[in-house]
């Protein structure tokens, strides 16, 4: 269980100039995480720009980070979706033999109610051979997974082992570390409040910026999961301009213009996103050179 403790990072997908995947990129970023102190990688997540992967380059995504990983990290995999029928099937038909676990998205668009939302993750549940990471991200679902219903499935599901909560609510955060059964999860989805999460018991992060700055992250993460508030904090005011201009235009166009300073990726993203504007990449480099 204490696989995803830590900081996990949700990988971007790098593109090249003509919108194919950049393998290598992909295979230089996994390698520099594993370097910098990471502690697992998520794959195919909303930062993995996961809604215009086609199946077939998802699978070639897996393969390369499988690939380069080597058994080096626990592997968390993306699968979810609003069709239930359809995240099963994915499921029963993709090789998880690499994979540790599932990360999988509160059904977004058709807005069900929490008995809906319960139903969707009973059957996953049971349709599933690896544990499952709910993902409460209601700024893109259009409706909050409750804590009482988070809560529901953490006592009702063996193999539902953690929340990914990104709805940046405090209150939320706080009602499920006070609530949840000792060995469920509670992992931050916002980078900005995963220190607060860790120090009030969560067990950790799955970060967009973390990526960029793994050892700088982790080490934050780390002496918060020590209680080392005050050095902690010091390492979080560090860092809290880069963690706010990588969202202030999209997800993950800022991240991708941090990876181009850093010289690991380009900065292009698929349509419906665009770029980082050159405004912001300035901004973003100038943040990304005072770190260093």
């Amino acid at each position: 269980m204490n696989t995803f403790y830590g900081t996990g990072v949700a990988l971007i997908t790098p593109f090249k100039s003509d919108l194919t995947v950049d393998f290598e990129a992909l295979t230089n970023i996994v390698n520099y995480n594993i370097d910098n102190g990471t502690d697992y990688l998520v794959i195919s997540g909303t930062t993995g720009e996961s809604v215009t992967i086609t199946a077939e380059e998802k699978k070639a995504i897996i393969n390369t980070i499988v690939e380069a990983n080597n058994g080096r990290l626990p592997l968390v995999l993306g699968i979810g979706g609003n069709n239930t029928a359809a995240v099963i099937e994915e499921i029963n038909t993709t090789d998880l033999s690499h994979i540790d676990a599932i990360l999988s998205v509160s059904p977004y668009y058709s807005k069900p109610t929490q008995e809906g939302i319960y139903q969707h993750f009973k059957a996953i549940s049971q349709a599933s051979p690896k544990p499952i990471i709910l993902y409460n991200v209601p700024g893109r679902t259009s409706s909050n997974m409750l804590p009482e219903t988070t809560l529901r499935l953490a006592n009702d599901f063996e193999n539902i082992i953690a929340v990914k909560e990104a709805g940046n609510n405090v209150a939320q955060y706080l009602t499920l570390i006070k609530n949840k059964p000792e060995d469920f999860l509670i992992i931050s989805g916002d980078d900005d409040l995963a220190l607060g999460v860790v120090l009030a018991g969560g067990a950790g992060v799955i970060s967009v910026i973390g990526q960029a700055l793994p050892k700088q992250f982790t080490k934050m993460i780390n002496l918060g999961l020590e209680g080392k508030a005050s050095e902690a904090y010091a390492i979080h005011f560090d860092l809290m301009d880069i963690t706010s201009l990588i969202f202030a235009e999209n997800n993950p166009a800022g991240i991708k213009a941090v990876f181009e300073t850093l010289g690991l990726a380009k900065s292009i993203v698929r349509l419906p996103l665009v770029e980082a504007t050159e405004g912001l990449k300035s901004k973003i480099k100038e943040a990304v050179n005072k770190l260093d």
